[in-house]
């Protein structure tokens, strides 16, 4: 297969979690069209398969991504899906949780990326920034959006203004990083956490996803109506049974997604 004909992002099924892995690593996995494309069509499977409940993005190389790839940018093409956005991710993320998997650098549309997911692991050498005002742009696929929710107000505005690189085991002590790992191990710890994360009901954890990002505008006094709307089918449903049924009967619960 000729380097026009390799597929950009590798995915695989490892049990219940869809894992995808960037994969221009000669270009430090510089977001492309063709890779977002990929993305996007990744993350549509992510969500339609009932034997899927997780999601793990990473990159090859030793490096996550390094941000939307300039020379396609200087001949007019941008990384943006119709509905998904940057990456095929960052304006639409799938239902069910994904984990970011990071080693070496996640910059600009990469620590974007990093930004759209619900879970991240990263290497103790990882280095995180949002360099664009360096380059005449601004952080505009999610990072000028996500970083304040993330982190403290004034430490987010010092890492747009400046650019800087930022150590993924400061991110760690802001909790931006739910787990640091030993380089190139950030791909098995996030595989560890999205064991975890599948253990549980499907039906239970893409409304706990949903009712966690959505609730932060809702009216305060919507909100739990609001949230029962999403709660109350799980609430109803077949593995809400059989979560009980286990529990009585002390054994793992066998879950169907109905």
């Amino acid at each position: 297969m000729s380097e026009e004909q390799r597929p950009e992002l590798r995915v695989e099924t490892r049990g219940r979690v869809l894992v995808l892995t960037m994969d221009r690593p000669a270009a430090r996995n510089a977001m492309s069209l063709a890779m977002a494309q990929q993305i996007a069509e990744a993350l549509a499977e992510l969500d339609a398969r009932s034997d899927l409940s997780v999601g793990v993005i990473t990159g090859a190389g030793g490096t996550f991504c390094a941000g939307m790839d300039l020379k396609g940018f200087a001949r007019g093409e941008r990384p943006v899906v119709e509905g998904r956005g940057f990456a095929g991710l960052v304006a639409a993320p799938p239902r069910k949780p994904l984990i970011a998997a990071v080693e070496g650098y996640a910059l600009a549309g990469g620590f974007e990326i990093v930004l759209a997911c619900d879970l991240v692991v990263a290497s103790r050498e990882a280095r995180f920034g949002l360099p664009e005002v360096k380059r005449g742009l601004t952080a505009a696929a999610g990072g000028l959006l996500r970083l304040q929710h993330r982190i403290p107000y004034h430490l987010a505005m010092e890492l747009v203004l400046t650019g800087r690189m930022w150590p993924a085991t400061d991110a760690a002590e802001v909790h931006l990083v739910n787990r640091l790992a030993d380089a190139g191990a950030a791909l098995d710890v996030a595989l560890e956490l999205a064991a975890e994360v599948a253990a549980g009901a499907p039906l239970a954890l893409t409304a706990s996803k949903e009712v966690l990002v959505r609730s932060v505008d809702w009216p305060l006094e919507e909100k739990f109506a609001r949230q029962e709307a999403v709660v109350d089918p799980v609430r109803r449903s077949a593995d809400a049974q059989e979560g009980a049924r286990a529990f009585v009967e002390k054994r793992p619960p066998s879950w169907t997604g109905e």
